[in-house]
């Protein structure tokens, strides 16, 4: 099916007079998860980042350090695996002409990567749609989150946007990152799979004015509320008919979401002063209610999480795999009555599978779990209101001696983000080795980032904020970030310890707190290498998991847990 459809896209070429066809994982609305998967479609890769270059005889997929075995796996017999840091000054093709669609990429995107040694092309048709359009629709309305959930009313918060509008001297922000706007109007959507992202773009005036561009179906019942006028939706087809109508003429742009197609009619009208969407950090910071509410959802996923993991660990009598291992995970979830789907694709792997970083099990070819496997479970779940992300590794039987040590690193990095001094380590890339330097002493790392920002109630990966080797941005109070250092060891296992922590102040310091109320397994750690304080930590954590969760719990779950303090 993938070789048909490379060459249907190949006999394309010499229509549009092009040498190759680059395609992206995002969607017109650079979504991390999307029901349009035009990457998917023409590489059978399932990750959620990277490029397909298609060229007349050779196949190119670009991917980062997380996605390479699983790259391998899914896209290796039709293309050439090549690391994505390699991408900007590849020279394995060059002095060609690359076709691509325009609504999918940014300025930047393409400056940093393809046009160094290539000339780029724009085809407003999308090739690959032309092939295959047989991705689900959604027609729900979005609808509406109340103050009482999100803490403050959209008009303030339009009020302080616009004041930022102000002082960055213009007269128009362009809002389109979807979160964004879902932060902004205090609105959520069902376009999107694992996030609740309203597909929409925005313009919002420094006199406070919002014009929401949507299908009228999409705003029906933010008209209805009067959250905003039924002449300000304007349809997605009528832009540049109506940016021609705009009076002022400076406008802030985002480089990040804000596609070449639009920049080009912005161009046409306005001087772009800016390419940085400020409601991105206005995002990040989450008022006490969020906080609150993400607080009582990890109460509600730590027990759900919690009961998994005492089953499968105790009640497992006989061999089950991957696949029924996050069915079950995802049955225990269910039974909150406020959970409504997960955040991302469950991440369940077992021996060799678990050093694949985004595995994710096939329903029918699913791997059994034997007793000597370490298994790696990485899964969220969406609820109302609050989103989750957690990652244990677990074993069933007396682990290696090798396994335990390099756990024991792990989680000594893991405890070392944990009770950072946010004020000395105040971003994420003074952070980041603090996690990785207990495995770095024996000649070891991970490809991966040690922490990503997270949205309330939105995408589970959610910036500006991250703990990465390149992340500048400022820690402040209020930001919710992953904790997830790792190892994993090609066709052997993965370790991965995962908790979603927030920023509180204590006395003028600021400190990380847990959010994640999950056990952390003791069968894998070699104590005698921990110092005494991540000893006290441990205790400290389990602690308060028990006093959380144990209300909850079964008397022979209760019992279980407890052996953890």
């Amino acid at each position: 099916m993938i070789k048909e459809r490379i060459s249907k896209l190949r006999d394309k070429f010499k229509e549009f007079n092009i040498d190759g066809y680059v395609i992206p994982k995002n969607d017109d609305f650079f979504s991390e998860y999307s029901q349009k998967d035009r990457l998917k479609t023409i590489s059978n890769f399932t990750g959620s980042a990277g490029y397909a270059i298609i060229l007349r005889k050779k196949n190119y997929l670009f991917v980062d350090g997380r996605y390479s075995i699983q790259a391998e796996i899914e896209s290796g017999k039709e293309f050439e695996i090549i690391n994505l840091s390699k991408i900007e000054n590849c020279k394995l093709f060059k002095n060609l002409v690359l076709g691509l669609d325009p609504k999918l990429f940014t300025f930047k995107q393409i400056s940093k990567f393809f046009e160094k040694y290539n000339k780029i092309k724009g085809i407003e048709a999308n090739l690959i749609d032309n092939i295959y359009n047989n991705y689900p629709y959604v027609s729900k309305p979005f609808f509406s989150l109340s103050r009482e959930i999100v803490g403050e009313s959209h008009l303030i918060k339009i009020k302080k946007a616009a004041s930022i509008i102000k002082k960055k001297k213009s007269n128009y922000l362009f809002i389109t990152a979807p979160e964004n706007v879902a932060w902004l109007l205090n609105i959520r959507g069902n376009d999107n799979p694992n996030s609740p992202i309203p597909n929409c773009r925005m313009i919002i005036g420094s006199n406070k004015e919002i014009f929401l561009f949507c299908e009228k179906i999409k705003a029906k019942n933010l008209i209805k509320e009067k959250k905003i006028k039924k002449e300000n939706i304007i349809l997605p087809k009528d832009f540049k008919s109506f940016i021609k109508k705009l009076k002022k003429n400076k406008i802030i742009i985002d480089e990040k979401s804000c596609s070449i197609f639009y920049e080009n009619i912005l161009k046409e009208k306005f001087s772009i002063i800016n390419k940085v969407d400020p409601i991105y950090l206005m995002k990040s910071i989450k008022n006490k209610v969020e906080i609150d509410n993400m607080i009582n959802s990890h109460i509600f996923d730590g027990i759900a999480m919690t009961k998994f993991l005492y089953w499968i660990k105790n009640k497992n009598k006989k061999e089950i795999n991957e696949y029924q291992a996050q069915s079950k995970l995802e049955n225990f979830r269910k039974k909150n009555k406020d959970y409504l789907y997960p955040s991302f694709n469950t991440i369940a792997g077992a021996g060799e599978n678990g050093a694949i970083i985004h595995y994710r099990a096939d329903k029918i070819k699913s791997k059994k779990i034997k007793k000597d496997d370490i298994f790696l479970c990485d899964s969220g779940g969406q609820y109302r209101y609050g989103t989750t992300d957690v990652t244990r590794t677990i074993c069933f039987s007396k682990p290696k001696k090798n396994i335990k040590e390099i756990f024991t690193k792990v989680l000594k990095g893991h405890i070392a983000i944990a009770t950072a001094n946010l004020n000395k380590n105040f971003n994420g890339k003074l952070l980041d080795p603090l996690a990785r330097k207990y495995l770095i002493r024996s000649g070891l790392d991970y490809e991966h980032g040690t922490g990503h920002g997270v949205g309330f109630f939105l995408n589970v990966h959610e910036g500006p904020q991250s703990i990465s080797k390149f992340n500048n941005v400022k820690l402040q109070e209020g930001m919710i970030l992953s904790n997830e250092p790792g190892f994993y060891k090609k066709n052997k296992f993965g370790i991965r310890i995962e908790n979603l922590v927030y920023i509180k102040k204590y006395n003028k310091r600021l400190l990380f707190q847990n959010l994640t109320l999950v056990p952390i397994d003791k069968e894998l750690i070699n104590y005698k290498k921990l110092e005494k304080k991540e000893r006290d930590y441990l205790f400290n954590y389990h602690l308060n998991v028990y006093s959380k969760l144990s209300p909850f719990l079964k008397k022979d779950e209760r019992k279980w847990l407890a052996s953890f303090i």
